[in-house]
């Protein structure tokens, strides 16, 4: 079978163009306020109002972008791509970066697909799968883009309160599906939380509920796991199982603002989400992703460099004495005792922005990594904010 890369299709769909994921981000993340829909993840009011990254003297610590990205095999191809900028993309060079991820994942080409980030091929999947059915997920995960269907009016979100312990609550997920269930969507790890699930329990869940409805499992931040191959769900795809993984490049390999993601699901999966995507993605996109994705020595600098941040953050948060999940991601989720939007204001007055309130988790702060003088700056601060 043969991946059906042809400009027809690229105009009907594919692949998603710089423009459109640009416009998709700012519609998913910032004007697009759901009237009704509950958002884990509402707008940031007055929040990060940069061009192009922060502005001199601000540590951006609120959007887990890693700033320690693009590798340099990244910017190689970025410049060599932008002098034959006036050419459509490469329908070879878009074959070669499905080749390469499908190769290191085990698959065959026919089941990947490359977009203009995971939020588009996301919000893909919610678009194809919303109408079936609810969307059944944890209360707080990552849902800008399901919601991207709920405000069109094609989707419903059924949201599952966390554990106590608040890592995703697979039994209690698994219990909410039916037949009728349109897709169910995970974060692995789950985004505002930086939990792991359990990867023998995860497994065994999504394969039983993958014999009622399609499983969704958005690995983002699966790099940034301490044992990523363990973690993941693809083997479940060649085992068989309706299942459905989402990766970025947005994070370990710092291109938030380059615009690279991919599914892997079955060869019949991809063809819908292919046919449901909006464009294709740019030269530089592919480019770069073609550049960094296999360099073994920028990945484990990043790595590296993040949870060298996240430690730090960890240790000042126990020497205050506070509550944080055992994050094994790029950020870090504390309870802080004080009202998270009134964190993010201190913060904000001393050039340091962090996320504010999700939801009604009001004493919950989350914290991104960046590079290791911001994350000194907001080590040094959290005690005064707190008045600790």
């Amino acid at each position: 079978m043969t991946i059906n890369l042809t400009r027809r299709l690229m105009l009907t769909g594919a692949m998603g163009s710089s423009i459109a994921g640009a416009a998709a981000c700012v519609s998913s993340v910032g004007a697009v306020k759901p009237a009704v829909a509950e958002a884990a993840f509402p707008p940031s009011a007055g929040v990060d109002p940069y061009l192009l990254g922060p502005p001199e003297g601000v540590a951006l610590l609120s959007r887990n972008e890693n700033p320690y990205g693009p590798a340099k095999s990244a910017l190689d191809m970025i410049e060599y791509a932008a002098s034959k900028g006036a050419f459509y993309t490469s329908r070879d060079a878009q074959v070669m970066l499905v080749e390469m991820i499908a190769e290191k994942n085990g698959v065959s080409p026919e089941q990947v697909v490359v977009t203009t980030g995971s939020g588009e091929v996301l919000s893909a999947i919610a678009l194809i799968y919303g109408p079936n059915g609810p969307i059944v997920a944890p209360r707080l995960f990552w849902d800008t883009t399901a919601l991207y269907a709920v405000n069109l009016g094609m989707a419903e979100i059924q949201r599952v309160p966390l554990a106590k312990d608040m890592s995703i609550d697979l039994p209690a997920i698994e219990a909410k599906v039916t037949d009728q269930t349109g897709l169910v969507q995970l974060c692995n790890p789950n985004n505002p939380t930086g939990l792991v699930s359990d990867a023998a329990t995860l497994q065994a869940a999504v394969k039983r509920m993958a014999t009622k409805t399609t499983v969704l499992v958005d690995e983002a931040y699966i790099e940034l796991s301490d044992d990523p191959a363990a973690n993941s769900c693809v083997p479940l795809i060649n085992a068989g199982h309706d299942v459905i993984v989402t990766r970025t490049f947005s994070k370990i390999y710092g291109m938030a603002g380059v615009r690279v993601g991919y599914s892997i699901s079955s060869a019949e999966t991809a063809e819908k989400i292919r046919a449901t995507a909006m464009s294709w993605s740019p030269s530089l996109s592919i480019a770069a992703a073609i550049g960094c994705y296999n360099d073994e020595k920028f990945l484990a600098m990043s790595r590296s460099k993040i949870q060298e941040g996240r430690e730090m953050v960890n240790m000042t948060i126990d020497t205050l004495g506070l509550e944080r999940l055992p994050s094994q991601t790029n950020f870090v989720y504390f309870k802080s005792g004080k009202e998270a939007n009134a964190v993010q204001k201190a913060m904000a007055e001393r050039q340091i922005s962090v996320r504010g309130q999700y939801m009604d988790y009001n004493e919950w702060t989350r914290v991104s990594m960046g590079k290791i003088a911001d994350v000194e700056r907001f080590c040094k601060a959290l005690p005064e904010v707190l008045g600790a």
